[in-house]
């Protein structure tokens, strides 16, 4: 999943949003040197990973991409889950989406020295472009996916990946629909599992 996912999967507590919102660029064990608060996040990151790697409805919608786009399949579907998690927002949150996400900018800021140096050079471009609120739209998807695309020194192709949501996007949504129930319920039993390992 990408990051609004992810962020959403967290619940309440910031540091453990944090803590998932930054896991990719923590290494093996290295979190164990973190606050435990965030090493919860990292842990559940990668158990949302990892689940969402294995599943079958996932591999159906990557599937449809793999003729394209070979190995950069799944990170195009995280990011196309993405715009359909921000576009039915108000069927998972009671908090609007702007508020939501102007909320998560405002506790990165308040963290701000416990993220990753990577993180911290991305952060003002994140906030500036408003990332999470504009995955709602095909055009903030397209922003995303020319980035990646630039990212991969153009080799991925990745820019072009709109033209199948096009052309599929019934299909991804009702994909991204069913899988993302099962993946609201291993989350929240997996955080309150670690919450209690973690006695938070």
């Amino acid at each position: 999943m990408n990051f609004l996912a992810h962020i959403y999967l967290s619940g309440n507590n910031e540091l453990i949003t944090i803590g998932n919102f930054v896991a990719d660029a923590i290494r093996g064990k290295s979190y164990q040197k973190m606050l435990p608060e965030l090493q919860v996040g990292i842990l559940l990151h990668r158990h949302i990973d990892t689940f969402t790697d294995a599943h079958p409805t996932v591999r159906q919608s990557t599937k449809r991409l793999h003729k394209n786009y070979s190995h950069y399949s799944g990170v195009i579907v995280d990011i196309l889950y993405d715009h359909f998690l921000a576009k039915n927002w108000s069927r998972y949150s009671e908090i609007p989406l702007d508020v939501y996400v102007d909320d998560f900018y405002t506790s990165l800021k308040t963290h701000f020295d416990k993220l990753p140096k990577r993180f911290q050079r991305m952060m003002p471009f994140m906030i500036a472009d408003n990332w999470l609120l504009s995955y709602a739209e095909i055009e903030g998807i397209q922003r995303v996916l020319d980035g990646m695309n630039r990212r991969t020194d153009y080799k991925s192709g990745m820019h072009a990946a709109t033209n199948e949501l096009k052309a599929y996007y019934d299909e991804f949504e009702h994909e991204f629909t069913m899988f993302f129930e099962e993946l609201i319920e291993t989350s929240y039993s997996k955080r309150s599992e670690l919450i209690k390992q973690f006695e938070l």
